[in-house]
């Protein structure tokens, strides 16, 4: 019989770890899960961090898993129900709006994309599924953080950076940001994180009403925007689009 790589079941187990209970864990506490030493843990970990599977916080050292595992894992994407779920009402939505359309979850202090509907024209796109986008600027991390307490504290306790003229970084002024974001249920970017480009997002809810991503469209200010406001009706869409996948997973009408 073949003998099993000790240094693969190794690193498997710490992906499990780090899959499970606390979102980050520090060096010791992963080598004394395992049962390693804090070298074999920490080769270990720099060999995952340098192919994209672990990610390391700066500012507290602790460990975390990588967007890399959801870039490899297509296939488990497809069965994703959020992203099942949301297949059809966002292909509905890239239609009415003729934007792009992202589906995105909290991960890692930020937003990551885990489904992207091309703007329904012939122009040269990229796919950004497994792409991050920030919390506190984006359409998708404002709405996410509004509902998501964690997601709250995450983006109030990592620095808010200026992308533009237009990011809110004060920590009052984004929290009243975020009391108007949950007041009208939707969240909007109007160059804050890219010049010249706008976005809308709405939360998505579980059965349990709990907040489990955001849906949104982003595209060019003069598409979405007319007399310097966000156009209504793609408010409207957006809004429509989130109710109906929160329909879908269970949430009944809100």
């Amino acid at each position: 019989m073949a003998r099993n790589i000790q240094s693969l079941e190794r690193a498997a187990a710490m992906l499990r770890l780090l899959a499970g209970g606390e979102r980050r864990l520090g060096l010791s506490d992963i080598a004394s899960s395992l049962g390693l030493a804090k070298g074999t843990a920490h080769g270990i970990l720099r060999t995952l961090q340098q192919e994209g599977f672990v990610e390391q916080d700066d500012t507290s050292g602790r460990y975390q898993l990588g967007a890399e595992l959801l870039r490899l894992g297509t296939t488990y994407l497809d069965v994703h129900e959020l992203r099942a779920r949301a297949l059809v009402w966002t292909d509905d939505l890239a239609r009415s709006s003729g934007e792009s359309v992202h589906l995105g979850v909290l991960h890692q202090q930020g937003v990551l994309i885990v489904h992207h509907v091309f703007r329904p024209d012939d122009s040269r796109q990229v796919l950004e599924i497994g792409a991050m986008q920030p919390l506190h600027s984006t359409a998708l991390g404002k709405v996410i953080s509004a509902y998501d307490p964690v997601a709250h504290s995450e983006a109030l306790d990592t620095e808010r950076k200026a992308f533009t003229d237009r990011t809110v970084c004060d920590h009052a002024d984004f929290e009243h940001l975020l009391d108007i974001t949950r007041a009208r249920g939707y969240a909007a970017d109007v160059e804050e994180t890219w010049e010249g480009v706008a976005s809308i997002a709405a939360p998505i809810h579980d059965r349990r009403r709990m907040p489990v991503g955001a849906v949104g469209i982003t595209g060019a200010v003069e598409r979405l925007c007319r007399d310097g406001e966000l156009r209504p009706e793609l408010i409207a869409a957006v809004r429509d689009c989130a109710r109906a996948v929160s329909r879908d997973l269970g949430a009944g009408r809100f």
